[in-house]
């Protein structure tokens, strides 16, 4: 049988360095993977913005999904019976998150309510955002274009988390957690990858899947996945909540247990073709 390999990656803390967000030390399974012609889908909770610059500088070309799943976005004619759902800069899209203008005013309804003090992306400048995460302004500015996420801080420590987190689902939305919080519709990584994959199977057969994730965020990509693989955090440790039971812990933090994990899996996967 034809196998064909797709791999599927979250990008910050994972291809992207926790702290520098280079993937540099990545390249050489990036390279690999390019020229066996193993797609390579970011699946983040990034803008689409944000990963189409990424894209341009790893030179890929394949589907990606935004925002915690929120969306899926596949290059026109991608794909030989690709649907012709709604269209946006030459890409076939399929929307799965709420409206960033819904979400927002939830959330500030939430806050307004609960009188917590917790601040969320579109309460800050372009100037905050880098402040806050070390990003450069340019990409900064791209993160505040958002479709439908927001991510959020607390400002008074822990002490109000459950109880602002249980009035985000008492309204029917949902919460996740990377390096910050989201607020989100009913969207994950999982949904979006499970949908994507679907499109995959109409064109190919044998569909391998490997998954690479670092946070509590990634964990639905990674019950979606064949082999599902974490990766270390800057601090060398893994994601404890994420517990599954076949998943491969790469030794290395970021893009390098990225690097090292997939050049592993697909010589393996392909070794038994």
């Amino acid at each position: 049988m034809v196998t064909t390999i797709i791999i599927i990656t979250d990008l910050d803390g994972t291809l992207l360095h926790p702290v520098s967000y280079s993937f540099e030390e990545a390249v050489v399974a990036l390279e690999e993977v390019y020229k066996a012609n193993i797609p390579v889908v970011l699946c983040s909770s990034k803008t689409k913005a944000e990963i189409e610059v990424y894209r341009r500088q790893m030179n890929n070309r394949d589907p990606f999904i935004s925002e915690n799943g929120g969306g899926i976005f596949i290059p026109e004619g991608y794909f030989a019976n690709q649907e012709k759902e709604s269209r946006d800069d030459g890409y076939t899209v399929t929307i799965l998150g709420k409206p960033y203008s819904v979400i927002r005013r939830i959330f500030s309804d939430i806050r307004d309510r609960t009188g917590i003090r917790v601040r969320g992306f579109g309460d800050m400048s372009p100037e905050d955002v880098a402040r806050l995460t070390g990003m450069q302004l340019s990409d900064a500015i791209l993160s505040k274009k958002r479709d439908f996420d927001e991510p959020f801080i607390f400002e008074e420590g822990e002490s109000r988390v459950v109880e602002f987190l249980n009035a985000i689902e008492d309204t029917g939305l949902h919460w996740t957690k990377g390096r910050f919080y989201h607020i989100l519709g009913d969207n994950d990584k999982g949904k979006a990858v499970r949908i994507l994959m679907d499109y995959y199977k109409r064109d190919q057969k044998g569909i391998v899947t490997i998954g690479l994730g670092d946070s509590f965020n990634d964990l639905p990509l990674l019950q979606n996945v064949d082999y599902p693989v974490l990766v270390q955090r800057e601090d060398g440790s893994y994601e404890e909540k994420i517990k599954l039971q076949n998943i491969i812990k790469a030794d290395g933090i970021g893009p390098s247990g990225w690097n090292r994990e997939v050049i592993k899996l697909v010589r393996r996967i392909r070794g038994n073709i």
